[in-house]
């Protein structure tokens, strides 16, 4: 058991903010909207959703006026605060797609793996220096139970000497390496390189202009901001977890805080004493699980775990930081990596992901097909959303494409209960998923129905 003090000590030197916007070199804020703009498409949201969708407009209609309009920031909420896996699926992994949708699986394996090429591609066709490295990732056991799990699981198996090999902890077990399926990136850096690849091409960014009121006539699509007004012939929404502009999307997500703490930068024999030369992304199998990585200059950013909802779909500024949640993530931490004993963390931040239902994106259009949307990506957006700005764009300019055609597409998730049953019923999940953690994977009676219902989750 390691102690308060220690704990306590690491987490001293942290830094309450995010340790990829905490920079000198982030780019300044653009200027902000001043009167009223008209355009051929306005994009809301100036994270990778909207980032995505306004550049690949430009690259297919040159001619096509885009305007994009952020509230605060570019990359300033989830794309500047996530841990930088930028993962081929595009439904929140193998058992989730497999089990909601088997028969057009395949297929969308497929769609995932060509997502995650065509960004890299984009990357280097814009020199975007995001720290992009196709390195896979490692799921790692850490419980019997989750071994016999992993054994059946796409990817190379490790065993457990095999796996701590590739990075030594005295907890891992066993482990799979997807070796293709996963990069990292710098997020925040992600979000400003693709906003300057849009600005290349002529889209229009304004920031500090949050969308208070979204209206249609039949001329226009109007968005109303505190500045001014947005007209538009159409409009696709990137606002993922924050509250939605059509209503009934209301219930259909949850925002979900999520946590993190990066290192400060590990010296040479530090990271020699537990390997990782091949520098892959790595997630534990647990239901609540951990994710890590390593950044460019060697820091390990260590999140995941203690994913909470918080009464009313509350996202508070203040609920940014949580200091219980740092000391449960600080104290796995330095049962994960006793070797690296003494080190402290220089940052702690939180984020907040849009879960659905179904714990992938859903789709789809409003106002006879002026305004279309994609949000739920449950915390797999930074390359899904790739692919939910290539099917926005379908669905608006009303033909049928691959994409449009799927059910992952074409269906909805069912939608939380109000309050206080979506309080109730999350917090009895997340008891009951510690639970299965606990108990060799056993699910109770409250999981086992769940799953009967299609609401079921497994990480």
């Amino acid at each position: 058991m390691i102690e308060d003090a220690r704990v306590r000590d690491a987490l001293a030197p942290a830094r309450p903010a995010p340790y990829w916007l905490d920079r000198s070199d982030r780019p300044p804020a653009r200027p902000p909207l001043s009167g009223d703009l008209r355009c051929d498409l306005a994009v809301v949201g100036g994270g990778y959703s909207g980032l995505w969708t306004a550049l690949l407009a430009k690259e297919a209609d040159p001619a096509r006026d885009v305007v994009l309009v952020e509230g605060g920031r570019i990359g300033w909420a989830a794309s500047g605060r996530n841990g930088g896996f930028c993962e081929a699926s595009l439904t929140h992994g193998e058992a989730n797609g497999l089990a909601r949708f088997p028969e057009e699986y395949d297929d969308l394996e497929r769609l995932g793996r060509e997502n995650l090429d065509q960004i890299e591609a984009t990357l280097q066709r814009y020199a975007i220096d995001c720290d992009f490295r196709r390195t896979g990732q490692l799921t790692v056991a850490t419980a019997p139970h989750q071994v016999e799990e992993l054994s059946d699981a796409d990817g190379k198996f490790l065993d457990q000497d095999a796996v701590r090999a590739e990075l030594d902890s005295p907890t891992y077990l066993a482990g799979v390496w997807d070796t293709d399926g996963c990069a990292t990136v710098d997020p925040a850096r992600l979000a400003w390189g693709l906003a300057t690849a849009a600005e290349s091409l002529g889209v229009r960014i304004v920031e500090q202009a949050p969308v208070r009121r979204l209206e249609a006539d039949p001329g226009s699509v109007s968005l109303e901001t505190g500045p001014g007004t947005v007209r538009a012939d159409r409009v696709a929404l990137g606002t993922n977890a924050f509250r939605p502009l059509l209503r009934r999307l209301r219930l259909t997500t949850v925002p979900v805080h999520d946590y993190v703490l990066t290192t400060e930068p590990l010296t040479d024999q530090q990271l020699a004493s537990i390997g990782w030369r091949n520098r892959q992304g790595v997630a534990d199998a647990g239901n609540q699980f951990h994710y890590y990585r390593l950044t460019a200059d060697n820091r390990i950013l260590w999140g995941g775990y203690d994913a909470v909802y918080h009464y009313g779909r509350s996202m508070r500024p203040e609920l940014l930081q949580r200091p219980a949640t740092y000391e449960v993530l600080a104290r796995h931490f330095l049962e994960t990596f006793p070797q690296l004993d003494g080190i402290r963390f220089s940052h702690r931040w939180g984020g907040v992901i849009d879960t659905s239902t179904r714990f992938c994106a859903f789709y789809g259009t409003a106002y006879g097909d002026r305004v279309a949307y994609a949000l739920g990506y449950t915390g797999l957006g930074v390359g899904a959303t790739r692919f939910g700005a290539q099917v926005m764009l379908d669905l608006l300019s009303g033909e049928e494409s691959e994409r449009t055609r799927l059910e992952l597409v074409r269906s909805k998730p069912l939608p939380f209960p109000p309050e206080p049953f979506a309080y109730l019923g999350i917090q009895a999940t997340r008891w009951s998923l510690a639970r299965a953690d606990a108990n060799g994977g056993r699910r109770n009676a409250w999981l086992r129905t769940l799953d009967r219902l299609g609401l079921g989750f497994d990480s």
